[in-house]
């Protein structure tokens, strides 16, 4: 596995090793012993996602503030913009956003640890999006702030307005948000 370190430093990006022939391929999604050893991450992790989108679908950017997540993400069919907003206030990046491209071509996964927003955009027709979780879905704990805050300044590489859910679409902006320490 490549580790790519990234503008903050607790995003890691991974690109796993791929095997392929003429039958297609094979790749290792997750084993913790080689996160902890080469990526240094050394999380439990206790919940599996999966959501499928259409083109123009924008989720996030979502968070847990009492039960934070970390996340291993990644796509197993289309392609997303990846994003990443640090909401950590004792962070040296604190309200700074990584975007990424994720797709089944480049095969990466994002990890984005405990005290991060997360949200991505639909960029290919369709997306099957999976991640890992450190910490259980807890619906009273989310929050969200808005994929659109000027603040943030996330260069969504949009084509149109994005499909949002009414729960995105009533995020708050970043000035209002409940952030970590």
């Amino acid at each position: 596995m490549k580790v790519i370190r990234t503008e903050i430093p607790d995003l890691l990006i991974l690109e796993p090793r791929v095997f392929g022939d003429a039958r297609g391929f094979f790749l290792e999604t997750y084993n913790r012993r080689t996160l902890a050893e080469v990526a240094g991450i050394d999380a439990e992790f206790v919940q599996d996602n999966h959501s499928r989108s259409t083109k123009g679908v924008l989720r996030g950017l979502h968070y847990q503030l009492h039960h934070p997540q970390g996340k291993l993400v990644r796509v197993a069919r289309g392609s997303v913009f990846d994003v990443a907003v640090d909401v950590r206030h004792s962070s040296a990046s604190f309200g700074r956003a990584l975007g990424v491209e994720l797709s089944d071509e480049n095969k990466r996964m994002l990890w984005i640890p405990p005290g991060f927003a997360h949200g991505f955009l639909v960029t290919s027709e369709s997306v099957d999006f999976f991640y890992k979780t450190t910490d259980f879905y807890a619906p009273g704990d989310e929050r969200c702030i808005r994929w659109d805050d000027a603040r943030l300044a996330i260069p969504w590489p949009l084509e149109a307005a994005p499909l949002v859910s009414a729960k995105d679409a009533a995020g708050v902006a970043f000035a209002e948000a409940e952030v970590f320490p």
